[in-house]
């Protein structure tokens, strides 16, 4: 054996976790970073990093000003806006599918973003603006979760088969009384208002409703991750998780308030983006496993790239912005329908 091969022989080999850690917290960066570059006006990645570090640290500019203001005031809110909304998205969807113990459940499940719509065109239509919106879908969201959470009681206790009632019921309903307020509204004006933000865009993105969506989510996420093992044992059935010493009723109540305040949360800032909550779980539980402290980050990451590519090929593939319903639609269910025949139903 040569000197080479010796070495080559004795060289560490890297783990397969530690790569695949590091490629979830490193990636997201670099398509962020990227990100700021892509539109219709082009940005070089140099000029676009030093307008970033210039907030930190001083640098003699050498971008144009026109540059700057794409840069910081117009693609920076929106591509932290997508990275937040994706990575809410997955991780609620994480601990829905952990806590009903079945792969097919999604974010939406108790009617939130029925709710959330509602909420949201009730508030257009009746300040013909879109400041209020957030706060009205936000509200009407978690006022969702308690009607589906209110169905669901039976003699002081709720199962999951009647709180998944409860959720088609109070979806049933807020969908019924959104179509309602979309045939009382103007067709020539707020009727298409309503109908684009129910579609899911990231258009109206900002720093001041980044001020108060990422608090909430981060309270949400924070409270999930604080329960992942917890989730675990809510993973298995009733019976043995009340064998394990879990209170079963009191865990279910924290999981489904957290995760819909994140749900509620990302509706509010964005419209309804399906298919995020119930694919990318799969795909992180594809990578790393079931086991939710390390199921929670991965699909947090990759809920954040995976938005954040939606929204760039949103914005920039056609004159014309493409709502993001639309592309995760396109995207979401043939790779469900292909996560569904290669794993027979299962979770993996």
């Amino acid at each position: 054996m040569t000197d080479a091969a010796v070495s080559l022989s004795r060289a560490p080999i890297v783990p397969l976790k530690m790569v695949l850690t590091i490629g979830l917290i490193v990636l997201p960066i670099v398509l962020a970073v990227v990100a700021l570059c892509l539109g219709r006006y082009m940005v070089a990645p140099g000029n676009a990093l030093s307008i970033l570090l210039n907030q930190v640290l001083p640098i003699e500019p050498h971008w144009e000003a026109v540059e700057e203001t794409v840069v910081l005031n117009i693609r920076l809110p929106r591509v932290l806006m997508a990275l937040l909304i994706g990575g809410g998205l997955a991780v609620s969807g994480a601990a829905f599918q952990g806590l009903f113990g079945n792969p097919l459940v999604s974010p939406h499940i108790l009617g939130v973003s029925s709710g959330a719509g509602f909420g949201a065109a009730l508030t257009i239509l009746i300040f013909r603006h879109m400041t209020f919106v957030p706060a009205g879908a936000l509200v009407f969201g978690i006022a969702a979760m308690m009607v589906a959470l209110w169905i669901s009681r039976r003699g002081g206790r709720s199962s999951l088969f009647m709180l998944i009632l409860g959720g088609v019921i109070t979806a049933a309903m807020f969908e019924a009384l959104l179509s309602l307020l979309k045939y009382v509204a103007d067709p020539n004006d707020t009727l298409p208002t309503i109908v684009y933000w129910l579609m899911g865009s990231l258009t109206s993105s900002s720093y001041d409703m980044l001020a108060w969506g990422v608090p909430l989510i981060a309270i949400g996420s924070s409270v999930l991750w604080a329960l992942r093992w917890r989730l675990n044992i809510m993973s298995l059935s009733e019976v043995e998780a009340r064998s394990l010493g879990t209170d079963v009723q009191k865990m279910r109540w924290v999981v489904i308030v957290a995760a819909t305040l994140v749900t509620a949360t990302t509706v509010s800032l964005a419209g309804i983006i399906g298919w995020v909550g119930l694919v990318i779980p799969h795909v992180a539980r594809m990578l790393v496993g079931s086991n939710h402290s390390a199921l929670i980050p991965a699909s947090i990451s990759i809920g954040a790239m995976y938005l954040l590519v939606i929204d760039t090929v949103a914005r920039t593939a056609t004159s014309a912005e493409i709502p993001l319903s639309i592309l995760t639609a396109i995207i979401g269910a043939p790779f469900f329908a292909y996560l569904l025949k290669r794993a027979k139903g299962g979770w993996s």
